[in-house]
């Protein structure tokens, strides 16, 4: 056996071990069960794949603006509702985007807002039935860096739309006399993260956000949300809900600052 036949094992084994690299620390981490302990004192979850849907695109355009829906899967003739839902993002610095609390009376079946994704990551949508069980799905975003992103107005711009509140309502394919309707509720505010870098002075702004949001019609609750620093510059949700009737629309958000905003609306003229 000349030399080189000799070495042709030891050459095959160093190759094997340089293709074969080890996955790096930081993808083979896998941060979910820790956060089902910290958000949900380790509850046990069942699947949710026939309780709650969880849409996002696989590949984001934009970090900063990531569009996700949360869709109800329940049968229309399952005796349970969806009393909450909880938006997991977790590989985000703060993965708790939001808790979405659905009004007992206003069978809400589908939530649409934008989010930040600082990394990719697995994003979770937990449901919380009126069963007192939860249920939860999965999908994957491959994005980063939409926590640190700058903001899309400058100080002065969204200094001046703060808490300006539009509300719109879109045609549905049901029947006129049908009680669904869809709508959106479009806020003002930078909506700050804390991890946004003031391009002049090269200082971190601080962290400044809509954390509480309560939509009612007249005063029958119909959604609130607890925001974080995940959600978008000028928060934006649109979502379904069943009228009761009522004749005014209204919201009131808070933010960390403490400042209170408030808004109604005519059910059959909406606007700003």
């Amino acid at each position: 056996m000349t030399g080189c036949t000799r070495r042709l094992p030891l050459i095959a084994l160093l190759l094997g071990f340089t293709f074969a690299a080890p996955v790096p620390a930081e993808e083979a981490y896998d941060p979910w069960p820790g956060l089902v302990q910290d958000i949900f004192g380790n509850r046990p979850m069942k699947d949710g794949g026939d309780v709650i849907g969880i849409e996002m695109p696989y590949r984001a355009e934009d970090a900063a603006i990531v569009p996700v829906t949360l869709r109800s899967k329940l049968s229309p003739a399952d005796s349970r509702r969806i009393r909450s839902i909880t938006l997991v993002i977790d590989r985000n610095p703060a993965p708790m985007a939001a808790k979405f609390e659905l009004g007992p009376d206003a069978n809400v079946t589908e939530i649409s807002t934008r989010v930040r994704v600082n990394n990719y990551t697995d994003v979770h949508a937990v449901a919380e039935l009126s069963d007192g069980q939860l249920y939860v799905s999965k999908v994957y975003v491959k994005a980063s860096g939409g926590c640190s992103a700058p903001a899309g107005k400058n100080a002065e711009e969204a200094n001046n739309r703060l808490g300006q509140m539009r509300y719109r309502q879109f045609a549905r394919e049901e029947a006129p006399a049908s009680r669904v309707r869809e709508a959106q509720i479009m806020i003002g505010h930078p909506n700050n993260s804390g991890l946004q870098m003031d391009q002049v002075t090269q200082l971190y702004i601080p962290a400044f956000f809509i954390n509480q949001l309560k939509l009612t019609q007249d005063d029958s609750p119909v959604l609130s949300m607890e925001g974080g620093i995940s959600i978008s510059e000028d928060p934006n949700l649109r979502f379904t809900y069943v009228s009761n009737g009522a004749k005014r629309f209204r919201a009131e958000a808070k933010d960390t600052d403490g400042h209170v905003f408030r808004n109604e609306w005519d059910v059959e003229k909406p606007g700003t």
